[in-house]
């Protein structure tokens, strides 16, 4: 098919890449030239595993394209809004102006037939009012939502391999134009789930809800088991077992971060306060307000480490992107985790295998390395903060031979904490005694 993708961010550059890689004809489009230029020379913008090798193959075989003209997308018959809905200045509300200036832009363009697919994750309500304005101005076209569930690190196979399809339509015709766009995936056997707009809006942002809910729940329990003396590594290993809890996103530490959850949870509660319903989505602020606790208390564990003050100690801080396999650096624990100590007197030291280059540009206060060995050598502390697989591997007996002072504080819960303490180190974790 003869596909668009307006917002060629991190959604839209994936998700253009991956869809000439099943074959369509596609063109990316976005208002920022230097995006375009790299992404049009088969060089990603930002680090995501695979993509780099997908954009280089749909580039070359002429199935890719990019511009920065909106008009030159005339032709498709399937037009993709990915555009970034982020908080807003003044509030927990999304930002809707960049999904409303894509489809001022596109509209103009739109062939007879043609179908728009909403990917932006937006407040219930948006694509029904969508609807409403397009009937008035191409009624010769149609909207349909179709919310992405990416993972950063693994939007590549996502996209390509998604675990369910979720179309919020107006019509059957809609439903049958995705069918033939996502076909590999529907003969795959991948879930397909027609609805109406405002449940296609509401199923992205519920499982957020539900994700960031449970990571909080397990990091409250964290709180709890170390008041009590209590492991909640074990806890959560205990009923991870319930086939009904399950033990994914049982993991206590820092938190989450990221361009999503956090501001989608809030976004959500936003809307909720909007349609009179704030008391239903009242929880989702104790979840935020517990995801951002987890960092002090990391600030904490470093601080009594150091015997009650951080000032002129030098500290290694593995990590500073929100996840590993991701140089993704919005709203992140982990630099947020070092910014702290910094403000403390701390001497920081940083590090991370992709991150570096944008936490620098919003963080430049700090001392960033490439190197582990470097950022560990003389440490009187080290505090890990995003679980890279390197620094999960870490040899503690080698480590100890680079440092100052044999402290650790693993934010993550991810070391082997009995194999720290054998080779002479303070290891303290998170709701772990």
């Amino acid at each position: 098919m003869r596909i668009s993708v307006i917002g060629c961010g991190y959604l839209g550059a994936v998700h253009a890449s991956a869809m000439a890689e099943l074959g369509h004809h596609v063109i990316g489009v976005d208002v920022d030239p230097s995006k375009i230029a790299a992404l049009a020379a088969g060089r990603p913008p930002f680090f995501e595993p695979g993509l780099a090798e997908i954009l280089a193959s749909a580039t070359a075989s002429g199935r890719l394209r990019f511009s920065t003209d909106v008009a030159d997308a005339a032709d498709a018959e399937v037009h993709f809004l990915a555009v970034g809905t982020p908080q807003a200045a003044d509030s927990n509300a999304a930002d809707l102006r960049y999904v409303d200036a894509a489809f001022d832009a596109l509209v103009p363009h739109l062939a007879e037939g043609a179908l728009i697919v909403g990917k932006s994750t937006v407040p219930v309500g948006t694509a029904g009012r969508l609807a409403e304005r397009l009937a008035e101005l191409a009624p010769h076209a149609a909207l349909a939502w179709n919310p992405e569930f990416l993972r950063e690190g693994f939007a590549v196979r996502d996209t390509l391999e998604p675990d369910r399809l979720v179309y919020g339509v107006g019509d059957d015709h809609a439903a049958s134009v995705l069918d033939q766009v996502y076909r590999a995936a529907i003969e795959a056997g991948t879930p397909r789930i027609v609805t109406d707009y405002a449940t296609a809006e509401l199923v992205k942002v519920a499982a957020n809800a539900f994700l960031a809910t449970k990571i909080s729940f397990i990091n409250a329990m964290s709180e709890i088991a170390d008041a009590s003396g209590a492991d909640v590594t074990a806890l959560a290993d205990a009923i991870g077992h319930d086939a009904r809890i399950g033990r994914r996103f049982l993991n206590a530490g820092v938190g989450f971060g990221g361009g999503c959850l956090p501001k989608d949870i809030r976004a959500f509660t936003a809307r909720a306060e909007e349609l009179g319903r704030g008391e239903a989505l009242a929880f989702l602020r104790e979840v935020d307000a517990i995801n951002l606790r987890q960092r002090q208390r990391a600030v904490d564990l470093a601080v009594a480490a150091l015997g009650g003050s951080v000032h002129r100690k030098r500290i290694a801080v593995l990590g500073v992107t929100f996840k590993p396999e991701s140089d993704d650096v919005r709203d992140s624990p982990a630099l947020d985790v070092a910014v702290q100590l910094k403000g403390l007197g701390a001497e920081v030291v940083a590090t991370d295998p992709e991150g570096i280059d944008n936490a620098r540009a919003r963080h430049p206060q700090l001392d960033y390395v490439t190197s582990t060995r470097e950022a560990l050598r003389g440490a009187d502390l080290v505090v890990l903060v995003t679980e890279w697989r390197e620094y999960r591997a870490l040899d503690p007996v080698e480590t100890a031979r680079l440092v100052a002072g044999r402290r650790i504080i693993d934010g993550r819960n991810v070391l082997d904490a009995a194999a720290w303490r054998a080779a002479g180190w303070e290891y303290r974790g998170i709701g772990r005694p």
